[in-house]
């Protein structure tokens, strides 16, 4: 699946167009599941991770609590990541196309059933959408209501 989904990203040209350079460096995840990526702020293109509440992982020291998509996202990028810029804010801030390891981490939370996909997202986050939807997993397999910020 990760294959099918990496030669779509590169026959539609996903990570076109960008804004600059790409940013490479030491990713630390945020509570809400942005990155903070060599001192700004990545949001992650074309998905929205809606609040599930913390959860902790006692088996660390300390004990880590955060959203589910955040600890996810941990686990996934364990140190580096390379994003291509898509957009940025007013505020600085960056939505940008990261990967982890050549992974899109999009789609992997969209994969897990940890974010929604946006109205203009491509095709392959909102079909990655509906088949974490069908498995009942992430956001989709638990109680809370995925609201989202916009309306479709």
């Amino acid at each position: 699946m990760r294959r099918f989904a990496a030669l779509i990203f590169a026959l539609l040209g996903l990570a076109a167009p960008a804004l600059g350079d790409d940013i490479s460096s030491y990713a630390f995840v945020q509570h809400d599941g942005t990155l903070r990526v060599d001192g700004r702020s990545i949001q992650l293109y074309g998905i929205y991770i809606p609040p599930t509440g913390d959860t902790c992982r006692t088996n660390e020291r300390p004990v880590r609590c955060s959203s589910r998509a955040a600890l996810a996202l941990e686990f996934k990028i364990s140190g580096f990541v390379r994003c291509t810029p898509r957009e940025k804010h007013e505020d600085g801030s960056l939505t940008a196309v990261c990967r982890a390891n050549g992974d899109d981490l999009s789609a992997y939370l969209l994969e897990r059933g940890w974010a929604l996909a946006l109205p203009d997202a491509p095709f392959e986050y909102v079909a990655l959408e509906r088949i974490a939807r069908e498995r009942h997993v992430g956001v989709w397999g638990i109680a809370i209501e995925p609201t989202r910020p916009f309306a479709r």
